[in-house]
């Protein structure tokens, strides 16, 4: 026990993460090997362009195009997936588990769609999978539901983890930007991807919510279960009238569980001003759980970035390596109960915010109450925000107590028939 003299890593991935990783195991490797008891030793990276400049120096002796000289090369004991995207990643992960290389991802899409076939390989080839940052980049968050909170019955999570939206609407709120000059400005400090609908559309906060409804209710959450909007329709307007309201818009992912179902969601709300989460800015992530033992904690941190993802990874490895040294078994894999029911977005019930342009005439709120009133939706409050009197309509803001989404929606429809709706500006769930 304890008597190896290196521990040998392959990396496929040198882009904005896998950098960050090699550079903290290279900068780090002599804190890192008395951690571990023995070095830790990069034996090849997989690259796509042997000749592209690169931001620091690596021997190019250690670099390949071919995947299979990490895969199949007998000596190497970790794998560090950092590549990104799916198909070639996931099967870069299975070969190399079948070779009995242990893993280290950063892959939230392979993760949250495949972990179910990958653990059941890691078993059969007595290896272990590490995927801490998945989920919420340098937070640790994997690795508390994975032990921290394990006595817990965990009831709920409300999360903000897409630091490019946050930011996003942080700039609509503060600045009251609209929002293509929002992304505009998160693009150009680099925030935000030249293509960003995975952010924008709420994808990315959809494979992370997998992965954490997964751990939380010990049951299979596959992306194609959840719900997801983006946030394109925003407006600085909602943002103006949120403010006044008392209320934040953040996108939020929302797990909860009610007895044996479960509901899972990704959209933009309405948050209490006087709750944390309405006061995560900028790029920063907060994940909010509650359980019955612990009550409610949240983490927080930068949830992407080159250093704090590779802080996730290398803690990964490190833990990897130790196991490795020490000839530990490999720790279990996650063990699910039966399925749960998952409740449908139409069989929600919350709150719900409208605004609508009418004309500006007598009766008009009239005939909106009794649209809510046929589907069983009771009006909180109404305001009249502006008017214009070239074009003869106005504009009214409507918040709803709890109603069911089914019925909201056909609410919403028949009231977008009637003849002084003009338009339905835009409706937004409230989570108090």
């Amino acid at each position: 026990m304890g008597k190896r003299e290196s521990i040998s890593i392959g990396l496929m991935g040198l882009g904005v993460v896998g950098s960050g990783v090699a550079k903290t195991l290279f900068e780090k490797s002599d804190a890192i090997a008395q951690q571990v008891g023995c070095p830790l030793r990069i034996k090849k990276i997989l690259v796509r362009d042997l000749a592209k400049k690169r931001d620091f120096d690596v021997f190019h002796h250690l670099l390949t195009t071919d995947p299979e000289q990490i895969i199949t090369d007998p000596e190497i004991d970790i794998v560090i997936e950092v590549v990104g995207g799916e198909t070639e990643a996931f099967e870069y992960i299975k070969e190399a588990i079948s070779k009995r290389k242990h893993i280290v991802t950063a892959n939230k899409e392979v993760i949250s769609k495949h972990s179910l076939e990958l653990f059941a390989l890691a078993s059969k080839n007595k290896v272990d999978i590490r995927y801490e940052a998945s989920v919420g980049g340098g937070i640790p968050l994997v690795a508390p539901f994975q032990r921290d909170l394990l006595a817990n019955n965990i009831t709920a999570i409300h999360a903000i983890i897409n630091g490019t939206t946050n930011y996003i609407v942080t700039r609509m709120t503060k600045d009251g930007l609209d929002f293509a000059t929002a992304l505009r400005q998160a693009q150009e400090l680099g925030y935000a991807e030249a293509n960003p609908a995975n952010d924008i559309d709420g994808v990315d906060a959809v494979y992370k919510l997998a992965i954490l409804a997964t751990l939380a209710f010990r049951t299979e959450i596959h992306p194609d279960d959840i719900y997801y909007e983006g946030i394109s329709r925003l407006t600085a307007r909602d943002f103006r009238y949120a403010k006044e309201l008392g209320y934040a818009i953040k996108l939020l992912a929302i797990a909860k569980k009610e007895k044996q179902a479960i509901q899972v969601r990704v959209h933009p709300a309405f948050v209490p001003e006087d709750l944390l989460l309405a006061n995560v800015d900028g790029v920063f992530n907060a994940i909010q759980v509650e359980g019955d033992l612990v009550g409610r904690v949240i983490f927080y941190g930068r949830g992407a970035g080159s250093s704090p993802t590779a802080s996730a990874v290398v803690a990964d490895v490190i833990q990897l390596a130790q196991n490795i040294y020490l000839e530990s078994r490999p720790r279990p894999q996650l063990k699910l109960y039966k399925a749960k029911k998952l409740i449908p977005i139409s069989e929600i019930k919350t709150r719900y915010y409208m605004r609508v342009t009418v004309a500006d005439s007598p009766g008009v709120l009239a005939q909106i109450s009794k649209i809510l009133g046929d589907h069983s939706i009771s009006i909180a409050s109404v305001i009249q925000k502006e008017a214009d009197e070239k074009a003869g309509t106005a504009e009214i803001v409507i918040m709803t107590h709890p109603a069911q989404e089914s019925a909201f929606q056909k609410a919403l429809q028949r009231t977008l028939r009637l003849a002084v709706v003009k338009e339905i500006g835009n409706f937004i769930r409230v989570e108090d």
